[in-house]
């Protein structure tokens, strides 16, 4: 079941409310439109891999920051930040906007901190009860 929201979260961070399909549509049932939503599916997940760019996002779940308020807080340099930041402005998970002599750096889409939240929650559910992570055992989901 929150595998299903999660998706639907991810899904709509995809398609901006401007060109939001409704689940009945006939457009959003052909396998091309299908094939469409999970490829931005996974491009928003490729940029979720790097572990950096979660602390980011987490940073800026409350309020925006600079570039050197980031790399502070996250302790790494304003270089490597500021890397990171342009790879999720890439994906518009991240905005600035100038104010003075500094930018500062906001989330575009306040619930992929939710999406990220599910995904902390499960993480956490599976260290406590112990369960090994797929890649650490070999195993692949569905058993194949």
């Amino acid at each position: 079941m929150v595998t299903i929201w999660l998706l639907a979260q991810l899904t709509y961070l995809c398609y901006p409310p401007s060109v939001q399909l409704s689940s009945t549509s006939s457009l959003r049932n052909t396998p091309q439109a299908r094939q469409d939503t999970y490829r931005r599916h996974a491009e928003i997940c490729k940029v979720l891999t790097d572990p950096k760019r979660l602390m980011l996002l987490d940073a800026l779940r409350a309020e925006e920051l600079s570039v050197g308020q980031l790399a502070d807080r996250l302790g790494i340099t304003l270089a490597n930040c500021s890397q990171h930041l342009s790879v999720l402005r890439s994906a518009l998970l991240v905005d600035s906007r100038r104010q003075g002599t500094t930018v500062l750096y906001r989330l575009t889409e306040p619930r992929i901190a939710e999406a990220c939240d599910i995904i902390e929650a499960i993480v956490g559910s599976r260290r406590i009860s112990g369960e090994a992570p797929a890649s650490a055992t070999g195993s692949t989901p569905g058993g194949a």
